[in-house]
């Protein structure tokens, strides 16, 4: 009986303590994780946190009115990169991820809605630092998803991207391999990438 009593205890004491640094947790994890909070940059330009995927924050346009996007969805962020950047407004401003890349294209050639050239994976182009990363969609994602080359080695590359979902982060790598004058990027999702000409 004594122990019973001693193992109840123990147990609410033990419950009520991990409920204390659980609650801490995730109060200070909010605080310091709220929408539209800067969480990482590429050459000055932010990347935001947006907490849910689907979460959307209003339309975000540029000061001479070209449509950047839904804040703080990933295709906002990499046309707002471009647009900072570069100073590259695309002619059609608006689509979802997977709408960047146009399937009927051949490697190498010009996307026009996009004003940009457009490689396929695999490609005879290696890719680079600040091409657009267009990966297709999927049963939980039917949009896509869009990121930037942030850095290129020998065999693989790193990417930063807004809006991976609250727990993946901004910046993740990827395998490339070079096999008969084809240069691969190893995600199977990845349909190509967009640069700049």
């Amino acid at each position: 009986m004594i122990y019973i009593r001693l193992w109840s205890i123990f147990t609410i004491s033990l419950a009520l303590l991990l409920g204390c640094t659980s609650s801490q947790t995730n109060s200070s994890n909010q605080k310091k994780k709220e929408v539209g909070v800067p969480i990482d940059s590429l050459n000055g330009v932010y990347v935001f946190y947006n907490g849910k995927v689907s979460n959307v924050s209003g339309r975000n346009k540029a000061p001479n009115g070209y449509n950047l996007g839904l804040k703080y969805q990933c295709v906002e962020f990499v046309k707002r990169y471009y647009f900072e950047y570069y100073q590259h407004q695309m002619p059609d401003s608006y689509g979802h991820a997977k709408d960047f890349f146009n399937k009927s294209l051949k490697d190498g050639a010009k996307n026009k809605p996009r004003n940009l050239l457009q490689y396929t994976n695999p490609s005879k182009v290696q890719p680079a630092v600040g091409d657009l990363l267009v990966f297709d969609k999927t049963v939980w994602n039917p949009y896509g998803h869009v990121a930037i080359v942030s850095h290129v080695w020998r065999d693989k590359i790193e990417i930063i991207q807004q809006n991976p979902g609250p727990g993946t982060r901004s910046r993740v790598s990827y395998k490339v391999s070079q096999k008969n004058g084809q240069w691969k990027i190893h995600n199977a999702r990845l349909l190509g990438w967009l640069r700049k000409g």
